[in-house]
């Protein structure tokens, strides 16, 4: 398949891969997350830190946010990795370079890659294409969420079993999907083996947002419909926590945006901090 022939990943996730690089290139160390494998795949060209959505100062709070969600993503795979868990799914995948970045832990997990099937050839042509070479305990899962509502069969397909407990992980995906599709999500995850873990993020109201940060999420909001992918769903903490027991999670949890601040950019002499809008859910089986 010619390269020209396959669909390039949506904007938002080149964006998120060149926010991670930017914060190698433009923040001081230390680095919440060290990631320009994104960028090589992305491969933007030369003039790509020119662009108007990746000014240093008027997008730091976006950056850091998303490389805080990535970190807080890493160590908890890491810790559940120690407890023996060895299943991985990446539900959006987008340009996730964990399997590239951490070989030593993951190649003790089976991992799945669940994107866009055009994403998807698109990404697997690019890392055939750097040199990376696709293991076997990476699968790359071809999954349209919003036209095939049975995408856990695919991952099973691919060979997840849904016996065994397993990492699942959604970051910067909620706010694209319908609310029914992401509460159907839900009720497929919780139906994993108990001990299973969720991991997901989702977007604040306007108004649940710092009157600072306001701004920017507006501004964020109309880029996303400018390049075709609008935001259409906000969740309170509240609301989200009850689709999480609605969907028959055995415990939920509402991690707030501000303490990820706390955890990895307390110490921080530069002012570099996340931006609020963005929360988690940690659910279990």
């Amino acid at each position: 398949m010619a390269y020209e022939q396959i669909q390039a990943p949506d904007n938002t996730a080149v964006r998120t891969a060149l926010w991670r690089a930017m914060h190698l290139q433009v923040d001081p160390p230390p680095h919440v997350v060290q990631d320009e494998i994104g960028l090589q795949l992305a491969a933007p060209g030369g003039d790509w830190r020119d662009r108007p959505d990746m000014d240093p100062q008027a997008t730091s709070g976006f950056r850091a946010a998303v490389v805080a969600r990535a970190r807080f993503i890493e160590d908890l795979i890491a810790e559940q990795a120690v407890r023996g868990v060895t299943q991985y799914v990446i539900l959006g995948a987008g340009l996730d370079t964990f399997a590239q970045r951490k070989p030593e832990v993951a190649s003790r997990l089976r991992i799945f890659e669940v994107d866009q099937p055009g994403t998807q050839a698109w990404k697997r042509h690019r890392l055939v294409e750097l040199g990376y070479r696709i293991p076997d305990w990476l699968r790359l899962v071809p999954v349209d969420f919003e036209a095939d509502a049975s995408w856990s069969e695919h991952l099973s397909t691919a060979g997840f079993d849904p016996g065994r407990p397993a990492v699942i992980v959604s970051t910067g995906v909620t706010m694209y999907l319908t609310k029914d599709t992401t509460a159907a999500t839900l009720h497929q995850i919780a139906g994993f083996a108990p001990g299973s873990t969720l991991a997901m993020t989702f977007l604040l109201p306007p108004e649940l947002v710092d009157d600072a940060d306001r701004r920017g999420l507006r501004a964020s909001e109309e880029g996303a419909r400018a390049s075709g992918t609008p935001f259409i769903s906000f969740y309170t903490p509240q609301e989200m926590l009850a689709l999480a027991r609605e969907a028959g999670f055995k415990d939920a949890r509402h991690i707030p945006g501000t303490s990820l601040a706390e955890r990895y950019f307390a110490d921080r002499t530069d002012g570099l901090r996340p931006s609020t809008g963005e929360n988690l859910l940690l659910a279990t089986t």
